[in-house]
């Protein structure tokens, strides 16, 4: 998954790790802290009973292969060091985005998800309803979700632009 956004969702290097939001009352279960983090500003370790061990020769390899390497049962948000930086979500402060996770833990068992900014390398955050749906149609997302509408890439106008959007900005 991690891969997979870097490269055609965020077009950025794919080994880059992306942050996690959790349940705030499921924090313990993931990450080696108790106090909340509702703005993204703290990093923790994630539980070693998460974690897989590394390999014998894991000090010996390329830095590529080492960057690639499954570190947990949580592998887009953990980092090289075991480590991520994190988003508690609280049920009384944000309840929508609680709820969403919620839903996403009663359907897979884990109250836990990426968050990353909503924008392409190099360009600014999405700022707009316009801005995002750009940003849906040049990237290859499946959905985009506003509010309470859910857009389908496949069922979405084909997109067209004159000029190549990719160098509208500059790389950061």
């Amino acid at each position: 998954m991690q891969k997979r956004l870097n490269l055609k969702i965020k077009f950025r290097e794919s080994f880059r790790p992306f942050a996690p939001s959790v349940l705030y009352e499921d924090l313990q279960d993931y990450f080696e802290m108790e106090k909340p983090s509702p703005y993204m500003l703290l990093i923790a370790d994630v539980r070693k009973d998460r974690r897989y061990p590394l390999p014998e020769d894991y000090h010996q390899q390329p830095i590529r292969d080492k960057l690639y390497y499954v570190r947990s049962d949580v592998p887009a948000i953990t980092h090289l060091d075991y480590s991520a930086r994190l988003q508690t979500v609280h049920r009384e402060t944000n309840p929508r985005f609680w709820a969403l996770l919620n839903a996403f833990k009663d359907k897979t068992g884990y109250g836990i998800i990426i968050n990353t900014s909503f924008n392409v390398r190099g360009e600014p955050i999405v700022c707009t309803p316009d801005d995002a749906y750009k940003c849906f149609m040049r990237t290859e997302m499946d959905y985009l979700v506003m509010g309470n509408f859910v857009f389908s890439k496949a069922e979405q106008p084909k997109w067209h632009e004159k000029q190549d959007w990719r160098e509208e900005y500059g790389l950061d």
